[in-house]
């Protein structure tokens, strides 16, 4: 009982205590906040833009408003639902098809018990992912080239056709799948592997003991053991359902596959940059962005009730 007295009246540790205490954490904090405010946070006040007639020489605050003009021009325009379709088919195969593969690929090195093996296939599987996307779409380009591209002279080899993969909407959305795997796969595997790291031995040793096979423990102790770091990395990607990249589309779009390359990314772009319609680029941002959001709320409610792991 006095004890118990004891930790009721012990005193809280005042928050210039707790911020003197962990001043090094905070501070190794400051450049990541800074970098969220300054390029983040600050820039928001432009959504203002999508609902005005933008004047570069009248400025943001001194341009006439137009209520919601540009956003019933946006669904009026037909280009705007190919963008929209193209968009969502192309994240959606992306989510389908390159969400597992980096869980996939942390399994497998998981079971790799020769460390060295270990460290040279990581360091493989990492390196695409700080290579630009000017570089490995020049690589790219060249293997795929229909002139001398080492795929298509392949193909030939073994009697078949020359197939033009940047030049036909059949294989466009091939070639970015491919070539996102490629390129990210690998780091994927990264939060993951740490995931892998926390799960304690003392129950890989019990299940040996059981008798249980390499399946059994994946299946019933390793799969477990990441499911709440899966379900989180997929609602984050969910909310990022809408972004393609631009570099890579942009890369890789053309006339003969613009009908299936232009979405949301490239459409802003082409419309704000190019063009010179910053309110109207700008509603087309701002309605992408609300779509997002709305899906990682969606996505992480919906986990909640099923009682998996949420971000908040």
């Amino acid at each position: 009982m006095a004890q118990n007295m004891a930790v009721i009246n012990k005193p809280k540790t005042s928050l210039a205590k707790h911020l003197y205490k962990n001043r090094w954490l905070y501070l190794m904090c400051i450049p990541g906040l800074a970098f969220l405010i300054i390029f983040k946070y600050i820039p928001m006040y432009g959504v203002i833009m999508a609902f005005q007639d933008f004047s570069f020489k009248k400025g943001i605050f001194g341009s006439s408003f137009n209520n919601f003009a540009h956003f019933k021009q946006l669904f009026n325009s037909g280009k705007f639902w190919n963008v929209f379709t193209n968009s969502i088919v192309l994240s959606m195969l992306k989510l389908l098809i390159n969400f597992p593969i980096p869980i996939l690929l942390a399994l497998l090195l998981n079971e790799l018990r020769v460390k060295w093996f270990k460290k040279v296939t990581q360091t493989f599987l990492y390196l695409p992912h700080f290579m630009s996307w000017i570089v490995l779409g020049g690589i790219v380009n060249n293997f795929l080239s229909m002139n001398d591209g080492v795929i298509n002279d392949l193909i030939v080899m073994l009697g078949g056709q020359k197939i033009n993969f940047l030049g036909s909407n059949e294989w466009f959305r091939f070639v970015i799948i491919a070539t996102n795997i490629w390129k990210e796969a690998g780091w994927g595997t990264i939060i993951y592997l740490a995931a892998l790291s926390s799960i304690s031995p003392d129950l890989y040793e019990a299940a040996t003991v059981d008798g249980a096979n390499r399946w059994q423990k994946i299946r019933h102790i390793t799969l477990p053991g990441i499911a709440s770091t899966v379900v989180i990395t997929l609602v984050l990607q969910i909310g990022g359902l809408m972004n393609n990249g631009f570099e890579q589309i942009y890369l890789f779009q053309n006339d003969l596959n613009i009908q299936v390359s232009e979405v949301f990314e490239i459409y802003t772009y082409k419309i704000g940059i190019v063009s010179g319609r910053y309110s109207y680029s700008t509603a087309v941002g701002l309605f992408k962005n609300v779509i997002g959001t709305i899906l990682i709320f969606s996505t992480n409610r919906i986990t909640k009730k099923l009682g998996g792991a949420t971000l908040f």
